[in-house]
């Protein structure tokens, strides 16, 4: 499942949100092709998305979720890649 949390992220002068699968990477990386979400936002386990693509990405099938609820998926799903741990193949 796709899943993205409130565009609350400060950065850049924009705010974003991050876009998640907690199924696998490869979902993640065709979802956010289909959303127009270029791959230099895609940041170890998440893409960042900018809050005007958010209404998008939720009608496009993304799950609105809390930012603790997305990393509570992906972390019970294997896929939480943290910076500060290596991941096999980094």
């Amino acid at each position: 499942m796709i899943l993205i949390d409130p565009p609350d992220w400060p950065g850049h002068g924009r705010y974003w949100s991050h876009l998640v699968s907690d199924v696998s990477f490869e979902e993640l990386h065709v979802f956010a092709r289909r959303l127009g979400v270029p791959p230099r936002a895609f940041e170890r386990d998440h893409y960042d998305v900018p809050a005007d693509l958010y209404q998008r990405a939720v009608r496009a099938g993304a799950s609105a979720v809390p930012s603790r609820v997305l990393v509570a998926r992906i972390t019970a799903a294997g896929l939480r890649r943290p910076k500060h741990r290596p991941w096999p193949g980094d």
